[in-house]
């Protein structure tokens, strides 16, 4: 008789599991394999991740450290544990981070023709052109700030850079003194130097540092060193007290510019005694301390990566692909109407969905457009379509998420604009974030009559991101989906009660409860000795009740495989509990989105894509949406999708009982295949067959 499993399952901690995740980012800027500026482009990736991750989750255990809440998280770690594993492993990841940029990547750049020029290594031309710079440039702009111990210490702005100038005492014994400079946001982090090589820089701190002694004369300058602090930034608005919900998204704004330090990144040399002096006046703890061993702010280091020119240096250019399923001499109701439409982006372009929303804007024949936006580009055409519809004399609805982290204050502008134009703007839902991906457009059809068109994702409303995520959009005029969809969006804008809808499960009603469902059917065909197995492709695995789930699927003999990009609290392949699962990590040069997931069913596959990740959050206090898909060609491409992951042995690493990751082990799966790679070459493969079977069938010109 098989010994019954204990109650308490083991979990990894989500905060050392996202560190992993920035780890295995942080593994492609190590990996020679990878073109130089693609190395650059990881590291600051790596960078920009920790400074968030310490804004929200770090500065979220700081938070219940303050109010003395010891609760245990699912891994069984008190909040002051969880900081103190997160602080051993941040110091030991960013050590890492400076080797790698001082040892390799500023070698690599300097031998490829992008040199950076330290103020020892200036040539006379180039100190002249340096001084220029900082007389003319700097020191216009900047303000120089006197700080003491018993004085309020100036607001420093959250994750920018500034110089703390220690200068000598003004008398024998008496104690130094410190000046704070705020380096401001118009200046630019890397400035050009005269030189023989393709292009030479020199740091805007660097350059400020070589002639600080002007900006305090009469006085003895001992140091100018950068440093940065992070905020807290896990403030919310309690949406349901809220009257009025845009004024209180402005107050959180503005308290986030205040609230307490998490983090000090301290420049490299900082004497003991300047950084003592800001512990003091933050009032932060040494572990709160990372001392750099290098350039702060790599992040700013994605401007060179980015930077016109040196393409030799960089991966050879995927464009996005027209798809074969899209006549483009049609309009997009017309191959709509014609077929279901499955694109997978940024293999496939994200054009199609802009133009149906574009041609809704114009078309005589829609009356309404309905439409959710979590995050926008800085220049959004969708906006400017919404807003051109609206001013066209159609209906359109807009739910604009106010509370989109780091993107508030951009959605707050563009909540105005539309409501300027004349639409109908709704700021989510009280009390939850309103993350679906959904767009429905009703049209009046001379030979039909009322038909919805609707337009589901995994991804945002964001043409640029579309070129940098891989994300599932599905176009459709179901009837079923068309009806669910009207209904779920009525059900936010609405008093109206959210119910079970077609093929369509919202969170928070019905997706958790679907998804236990399907998990709990494979489980009982298992114990059958049924057909049973399950893929799902997420970003992150947090939720309790799902992993627990999946573990006693796997422990009744339900084959489980994982693509869990960033965090992942299941332990898989742990005797006796997990033995069935696998997890793989997909990190190459496009960021890996979307959701998708395949419950065999006996054979008959069940497959869903969603705008949610498996976490608490997504499932119990955001309204997000799940589909499934039953057209017969678009499951068996999300199928293909899945698998194509699961057998990634380039750039796939497998989740192990420990917490590491690994490559696949040799001889496991067929050698060098890369997912990504792969997904683009059939993309172009199905446009050229497109293109071939066009020049083959010959189509006359009739007259008009």
């Amino acid at each position: 008789m098989k010994k019954a499993a204990s109650t308490k399952k083991p979990f990894f901690n989500r905060e050392l599991s996202w560190l992993e995740f920035n780890q295995r980012v942080l593994d492609e800027a190590s990996n020679p394999d990878v073109p130089l500026l693609e190395r650059l482009k990881f590291l600051a990736i790596t960078a920009s991740n920790l400074a968030e991750f310490f804004m929200v989750r770090v500065g979220g255990l700081y938070l219940l450290q303050q109010h003395r809440i010891a609760k245990r998280d699912p891994s069984g770690l008190t909040p002051r544990k969880r900081l103190k594993a997160v602080s051993d492993r941040a110091h030991s990841m960013v050590a890492e981070q400076y080797r790698l940029y001082n040892e390799v990547l500023e070698t690599g750049l300097s031998r490829a023709g992008i040199v950076r020029v330290a103020p020892s290594a200036m040539t006379n031309e180039q100190k002249v052109s340096a001084e220029r710079f900082f007389l003319n440039e700097i020191v216009p702009v900047v303000t120089p700030m006197a700080v003491y111990e018993d004085q309020v210490f100036p607001l420093l702005v959250n994750v920018r850079m500034n110089l703390i100038v220690r200068l000598a005492p003004e008398r024998a014994g008496m104690s130094e003194r410190f000046a704070v400079i705020p380096l401001v946001g118009g200046l630019p982090r890397f400035v050009s130097m005269p030189s023989n090589d393709e292009w030479s820089f020199a740091l805007i701190e660097d350059v400020a540092g070589m002639f600080i002694d002007r900006l305090f004369p009469g006085e003895t300058v001992l140091e100018c060193t950068p440093f940065i602090i992070t905020r807290n930034a896990d403030l919310e608005v309690r949406d349901e007290f809220a009257q009025d919900l845009l004024s209180e998204m402005e107050d959180i704004l503005r308290a986030r510019a205040k609230s307490d330090t998490v983090r000090l990144e301290a420049g490299q040399g900082m004497s003991r005694s300047a950084q003592a002096f800001l512990k003091r006046v933050l009032g932060i703890s040494s572990e709160q301390v990372y001392e750099l061993g290098g350039p702060p702010a790599l992040n700013d280091f994605m401007q060179i990566a980015l930077r016109d020119g040196f393409d030799r240096l960089r991966y050879e250019t995927w464009l996005p692909q027209h798809s074969p399923q899209i006549d483009q001499q049609a309009g997009m109701f017309e191959n709509i109407a014609d077929r279901n439409i499955l694109l997978h982006h940024p293999y496939e372009s994200f054009d199609p969905v802009l133009r149906l929303i574009q041609e809704a804007a114009e078309d005589p024949h829609v009356l309404a457009i309905k439409q959710i936006l979590y995050r926008t580009s800085s220049r959004s055409p969708v906006v400017a379509a919404l807003t051109r519809a609206a001013r066209n004399g159609k209906h359109v609805a807009v739910i604009v998420e106010l509370k989109a982290r780091f993107d508030e204050a951009r959605n707050i502008d563009w909540a105005r604009r539309m409501e300027e134009a004349g639409v109908q703007v709704i700021y989510g839902v009280r009390g939850f974030k309103t993350h679906a991906k959904l767009c429905l457009i009703v049209r009046k059809e001379p030979a039909k009559g009322i038909e919805r068109y609707v337009h589901f994702g995994t991804g945002n409303y964001n043409e640029a991101t579309a070129r940098l995520y891989t994300d599932i959009s599905f176009l459709t005029c179901d009837p079923d989906l068309g009806t669910a969809a009207a209904a779920f969006f009525n059900a936010i804008t609405g008093y109206s009660q959210p119910v079970q809808y077609a093929r369509l499960y919202a969170a928070p009603i019905a997706m958790r409860a679907r998804l236990l469902e399907l998990i709990e059917g494979e489980m009982v065909r298992a114990r059958q000795g049924q057909k049973s197995r399950i893929r799902a492709k997420v970003n992150s695995l947090v939720d309790p009740d799902i992993i627990n789930a999946l573990y006693r699927a796997s422990d009744a003999g339900v084959r489980i495989e994982l693509i869990v990009r960033g965090m992942c609290c299941l332990m898989p392949g742990v005797k006796g509990l997990s033995e069935k699962i696998s997890v793989v990590s997909i990190i190459d040069r496009f960021l890996e989105h979307s959701r998708i997931f395949c419950f065999s069913a006996g054979g008959d596959d069940t497959v869903l894509i969603s705008s949610a990740d498996w976490m608490p959050r997504n499932l119990d206090r955001r309204c997000e949406l799940m589909v499934e898909i039953n057209d017969a060609a678009a499951k068996a491409r999300l199928i293909e999708i899945l698998d194509s992951g699961l057998n990634d042995t380039v750039k796939g690493k497998w989740l192990q009982p420990d917490g590491m990751y690994l490559p696949a082990a040799p001889g496991k799966l067929r050698k060098g295949r890369r997912s990504q790679q792969g997904l683009y070459e059939s993309a172009c493969r199905a446009i050229d067959r497109q293109i071939q079977a066009q020049r083959t069938v010959f189509k006359p010109h009739r007259p008009s």
